[in-house]
């Protein structure tokens, strides 16, 4: 596949050696998954958690919505600190259809060694098999479940961040917009890192990017129609499927967005940033040139990558610490 021709040059050059994932849902049928998702299982079972060193890691079952299963969420803590502590709830990307907590445990690590804070990531229920609502459903039980036992987690219930990446970061929008809406737990900071809102696939940005390092137009059209069925692209999708459909973003906590200039969600990005801010939401806001979807996740040591990850690490530690 011939490279784009704003690609970052570092990135352009670490692509010859990178271990690209051999998935291009684009191609695939949803019978397929069952069989990618146990292989990518095995392989992180396989290893130990990627924790860094003074982070401790344990795993628990939590209450799921009302009638359906609990819920797995795995808890990262700083090893030795009292609290309380501020906490980032998150949510792991993987398109709607793929995706385990696993996955984030080295990312999730370094924020808890570097911001000092403690992270609950939630394993919510993955589409096809489970469509809408059942995967924010499942991050909205995390999140109650994580502010109810604030005392026993050692976190502080008034400094709660909701964050997540790519279909993570759009879960993350809409069970925040659940919480402002049902009146549920106070959240006082949004962390979405290019985070997919829209089902529509309408903007320049998801029409230009049929061939992509990582997501493509039909890979988003995939984990989409997957998610929503039949009502993809309609008027009968709700906001807390596709958080750019919502109409009011008032009254919703501050908020962190970046995305890269070269990926299917950067024009959604860039316009619920936008939004955001007009409706009276604080908001900051990153574009990485040259950067295309997943590019710090393939390419941590390159340069855009290292500013990104520094970025981040810097706006969590404001909202939740309020230290630079």
């Amino acid at each position: 596949m011939p490279l784009h021709p704003n690609i970052d040059p570092e990135l352009a050059e670490g692509l010859e050696q990178a271990f690209l994932p051999p998935v291009d849902l684009a191609r695939m049928s949803p019978r397929d998954l069952p069989g990618v998702r146990g292989r990518m299982r095995a392989s992180f079972t396989a290893m130990p958690p990627a924790a860094v060193p003074g982070v401790e890691i344990e795993d628990r079952t939590v209450p799921g919505p009302d009638g359906d299963p609990d819920v797995r969420v795995r808890v990262y803590r700083p090893a030795g600190r009292g609290g309380p502590l501020p906490v980032l709830y998150w949510m792991h990307g993987g398109g709607m259809v793929l995706g385990m907590v696993e996955m984030d445990d080295a990312v999730l690590s370094r924020y808890v060694r570097d911001v000092g804070c403690v992270v609950v990531s939630v394993e919510y229920r993955l589409a096809p098999e489970h469509p809408h609502p059942a995967p924010v459903e499942d991050c909205y039980a995390g999140l109650m479940w994580t502010v109810k036992n604030a005392g026993e987690l050692g976190v502080d219930p008034d400094r709660v961040a909701v964050g997540g990446s790519s279909a993570g970061g759009g879960l993350a929008a809409g069970t925040v917009l659940l919480a402002r809406d049902r009146g549920g737990p106070s959240v006082s900071f949004q962390f979405l890192l290019s985070p997919m809102l829209d089902d529509r696939n309408e903007t320049p940005s998801s029409r230009e990017f049929d061939e992509a390092v990582m997501w493509s137009r039909g890979e988003n059209i995939f984990g989409w129609t997957a998610l929503l069925g039949e009502a993809v692209g309609t008027a009968a999708v709700p906001a807390y499927a596709a958080p750019a459909r919502a109409a009011d973003l008032s009254g919703l906590p501050p908020c962190y967005i970046d995305v890269g200039e070269l990926e299917v969600f950067r024009d959604e990005c860039a316009d619920y940033a936008q939004r955001l801010a007009r409706a009276g939401v604080s908001t900051e806001f990153h574009l990485f040139p040259g950067a295309f979807h997943g590019f710090d996740a393939l390419l941590p040591d390159a340069g855009v990558s290292v500013r990104a990850v520094a970025g981040r690490v810097a706006a969590l530690r404001r909202a939740l610490t309020g230290r630079g």
